[in-house]
């Protein structure tokens, strides 16, 4: 009996936790696509979903790709990318879109939009499909 007691408070406890990270604050099966970076319009396809807590991924314009995104919400921290190794004629923008990934350090959620930003007012805008 002494053993159900603690289980049980465990149980409750956990139940009440949400998940903190950028999918918890995503539109449920969201897939946002990238519309500009710095202002300038993004003219290749890539975009961002959040298919469990902290974890990203999407699709490049060449390859699809993943990674881990613990921070929480409105931080942006993203792990180490993984993604298919496929060439195709927009590499040069992929890279780009790679790039300024990683440089990114918030997130928010405006609508049907995503923007993130970080400290130097760079910024990538997203909106969903």
């Amino acid at each position: 009996m002494k053993f159900i007691i603690p289980f049980s408070l465990l149980s409750l406890l956990t139940a009440c936790f949400t998940d903190e990270t950028s999918s918890g604050y995503a539109a449920p099966d969201a897939t946002y696509v990238l519309k500009e970076i710095n202002g300038a319009t993004f003219n290749a396809q890539a975009t961002i979903s959040f298919p469990a807590s902290g974890e990203i991924a999407g699709q490049a314009p060449c390859n699809t790709w993943f990674a881990d995104q613990p921070a929480p919400y409105p931080w942006f921290e993203i792990g180490p990318i993984g993604s298919t190794r496929m060439a195709c004629p927009e590499m040069a923008q992929e890279l780009v879109f790679f790039e300024a990934l990683t440089t990114m350090s918030l997130i928010e959620f405006s609508g049907p939009m995503l923007i993130l930003s970080n400290d130097v007012g760079h910024e990538m805008v997203f909106d969903t499909r």
